[in-house]
């Protein structure tokens, strides 16, 4: 697998995307995913991301997108955030990255008043109709496993039942480890995901609330969990997510330090290409 960085660690330290990218490659990342919005993005800025990676060498994987109105009960709201998700995935075909990592959001209302399984079936049917536009752009919807209790994606039970119900050979879910300690999964429950998994995240956490601080920082079990995504022997990369450091002026030397720990967890199992 390929190591990469989200660049929503540069992002929310302030620091121009060209900074970002180049202090991406010169830290030794092999790949790059952007965490940004194709609605808001400028035409200069497009051209700057395409160019410079290209130049770096520095391949972008995935597109991160949080679309929670695809699971709103009016029609209106699904139906713009379908047309945003399109843009994400168009985007994704034009600088040619593999998937866009979606996140689906929460139940609303605390389960009551809609029943649930409406917000499910809505879910279904937008991602289905994502997965089928995706694939004609050859490339994939990987859903994200949010550790929250109204999250609609919060355990690898859902994932699984999600992508059943989907049923599309273009979407799968992402893997994100510290989610996954989170969320009570345990690593041997991800062996349900084989075949099935796309795309990883790798970060730490306190091990009481959602945290994205480099590997070695924090209390998840990081080699527990890569021993069993080795044996998924997913075609993919492992994506550092790292934000709001408490130190956005140390940025660099903050993901300096979680690209050294995830490379040593990566070679330990084998798992860095």
């Amino acid at each position: 697998m390929k190591l990469g960085l989200i660049n929503s660690a540069w992002v929310q330290a302030n620091q121009p995307t060209d900074f970002g990218l180049r202090k991406t490659k010169e830290i030794g990342f092999d790949t790059i995913d952007l965490f940004l919005d194709p609605l808001d993005l400028d035409v200069r800025e497009k051209r700057l991301i395409r160019d410079e990676c290209r130049r770096l060498e520095l391949p972008i994987v995935s597109l991160c997108c949080v679309a929670v109105g695809l699971i709103d009960f009016n029609p209106t709201v699904q139906a713009f955030h379908q047309r945003r998700v399109d843009a994400f995935l168009d985007l994704a075909y034009e600088l040619e990255a593999r998937n866009v990592l979606l996140v689906l959001g929460e139940y609303i209302w605390n389960r009551e008043v809609i029943p649930p399984e409406e917000q499910w079936n809505l879910g279904v049917e937008s991602v289905l109709q994502l997965g089928r536009r995706a694939a004609a752009l050859g490339l994939e919807i990987v859903l994200e496993l949010e550790p929250f209790p109204l999250s609609l994606l919060n355990n690898v039970e859902q994932m699984v039942r999600f992508l059943d119900a989907v049923d599309h050979p273009a979407v799968k879910a992402n893997i994100d480890i510290s989610h996954l300690l989170l969320a009570g999964v345990a690593p041997d429950e991800l062996h349900r995901l084989k075949g099935r998994a796309a795309h990883v995240h790798i970060s730490d956490c306190d091990g009481k609330v959602h945290g994205d601080l480099p590997p070695g920082r924090g209390v998840v079990p990081l080699a527990d969990y890569l021993r069993v995504i080795k044996e998924l022997d997913i075609d993919g990369a492992i994506s550092i997510e790292l934000e709001y450091s408490p130190e956005p002026e140390r940025i660099v030397e903050w993901v300096d330090e979680a690209y050294r720990a995830t490379d040593r967890l990566m070679r330990k199992f084998d798992l860095r290409d």
